[in-house]
């Protein structure tokens, strides 16, 4: 497995890394017991959130009992993030992510999800309370995150962010290919979160042979042990790109390409109680993966919520890809309504 440097931070780790968002959904145990397993089988950059319920929490805890021979803190990356948007709310998340994750530093802290590229003099502070954490030593790198390209670009280019987080798979753009050596150049490390597409994409060895292809970092979110084997395999045998991956790629990018839900969620709750990060991108799902799964009456029920859209466009405000949510709830309910009828076959 080849080894990247994420930018002028020095951290240098396995181009293959793992994503806590998932193991928020699984208890305490096997939390551990995945994470544990991440650290021995060559995982070395570990990134959750604050805003990822207890994830920061299971974290602090796998590796806090993580009694390793050859383990110690700096053995190991770990980047969080913060969804505040002011100076003291910045120093609240700050200290509530050093004690769940019982560490007196965090390698990367990510403003999370951001609508601007902050910096110092805006009159928001929260440039300047980074700068302060990093003087203090509870931070050591400064990172952001973000969705939509321009800021991105923008952010890539400003001087200010020693990582950059942004959605890449090998449904990317030209314009997201693009961002990625704009990064390269200005020496900011390439963090590529949603590397399956928020679970559309189900070749691993594809998406896999696709970032081994750029100088980015893939976090894979997992909270199976068998997912994450899959993963760490890829340490002893990691895949080329080869004719065969090739057109497995082009024929997702056939199908997919356009305007598709990744699953994020940001765009929840709904205020007629739609599942919407399932329910906009039904027809994918249940094209690729067990149609079963999407026909049950949980998921009936679900679809037909869809009806209840009310065109209130608070999810238009909060899509951080600027999705037209309501028009792809109705072409999805269409479709599934398709489905159900026997006039379309899956």
């Amino acid at each position: 497995m080849k080894t990247i440097t994420l930018g002028s931070t020095g951290i240098t780790t396995p181009q293959n890394a793992f994503g806590a968002l998932p193991v928020q959904r699984v208890d305490m145990q096997t939390a551990v017991e995945i994470l544990h397993r991440a650290y021995d089988g060559g995982m070395t950059f570990f990134d959750t959130a604050r805003a990822y319920s207890d994830s920061e929490i299971k974290m602090g805890e796998a590796f806090d009992t993580l009694r390793h021979h050859e383990y110690s803190r700096d053995k190991i990356f770990i980047a969080t993030k913060t969804t505040a948007t002011t100076p003291e709310k910045l120093k609240e998340d700050l200290e509530t992510s050093l004690r769940n994750l019982r560490t007196d530093y965090v390698d990367i802290y990510q403003l999370h999800c951001v609508k601007q590229c902050y910096r110092p003099g805006d009159g928001t502070g929260l440039y300047e309370t980074l700068l302060e954490a990093k003087a203090q030593g509870k931070i050591r790198h400064i990172g952001i995150t973000a969705h939509k390209i321009g800021i991105a670009e923008e952010i890539a280019t400003s001087g200010l962010y020693e990582t950059l987080q942004f959605p890449f798979s090998y449904l990317a753009t030209d314009r997201d290919i693009a961002l990625v050596e704009t990064c390269r150049k200005n020496n900011v490390g390439f963090i590529a979160m949603k590397g399956l597409s928020g679970g559309l994409l189900t070749n691993a060895r594809a998406c896999m042979a696709f970032m081994l292809e750029y100088p980015v970092l893939p976090i894979w979110g997992i909270q199976r042990l068998s997912e994450l084997e899959q993963w760490l395999d890829f340490f002893k045998n990691p895949p080329e790109m080869t004719d065969e991956l090739r057109a497995v790629i082009q024929r997702d990018r056939d199908e997919l390409l356009g305007e598709f839900c990744r699953g994020c969620g940001y765009c929840m709750p709904c205020s007629v109680e739609i599942t919407i990060n399932q329910c906009a991108r039904m027809s994918q799902m249940i094209r690729r993966a067990p149609s079963k799964d999407w026909l049950t009456p949980h998921w009936q029920e679900e679809m037909m919520k869809v009806e209840n859209c009310v065109d209130c466009g608070e999810c238009l405000k909060r899509c951080p890809y600027e999705l037209n949510i309501p028009t792809l709830l109705r072409k999805n309910l269409a479709d599934y309504k398709d489905i159900l009828s026997g006039k379309i076959k899956v």
